[in-house]
């Protein structure tokens, strides 16, 4: 099964770009905090209407909870082969306020999409 679930803070703001005539996807960088003090850096990426809500309510420093799948890319760039993964987002629940100093809230994809 190919699974994740993290929780962490925007270390970017969200990147929304146009995929073919009719699809969005946005792409952020969430650092995950680690027991002894350090972070984890991870690129997420979500689309469609998920991709829109992310872009209109996120930004840097905003804490969210990301469930999703891993997915490995390989390019090539300056003759050198890169690797990266990424988290496909499944639902990103939205964890804190712009501010941060906001108590929780949690506003699902799956809710917000209904509205």
């Amino acid at each position: 099964m190919n699974s994740v679930s993290l929780i962490g803070n925007l270390a970017t703001e969200v990147e929304v770009r146009e995929v073919g005539s009719d699809r969005k996807v946005a792409s952020f960088l969430l650092a995950v905090g680690r027991g002894d003090g350090g972070a984890d850096f991870v690129w997420v990426s979500a689309w469609d209407r998920q991709a829109e809500l992310c872009a209109e309510y996120l930004g840097k420093g905003r804490r969210v909870g990301v469930d999703g799948r891993l997915k490995s890319r390989t390019w090539e760039q300056e003759g050198r082969r890169r690797d990266a993964v990424e988290v496909v987002a499944r639902r990103v629940d939205f964890l804190s306020g712009p501010d941060r100093e906001e108590a929780a809230e949690v506003i699902p994809f799956e809710a917000a999409a209904a509205s």
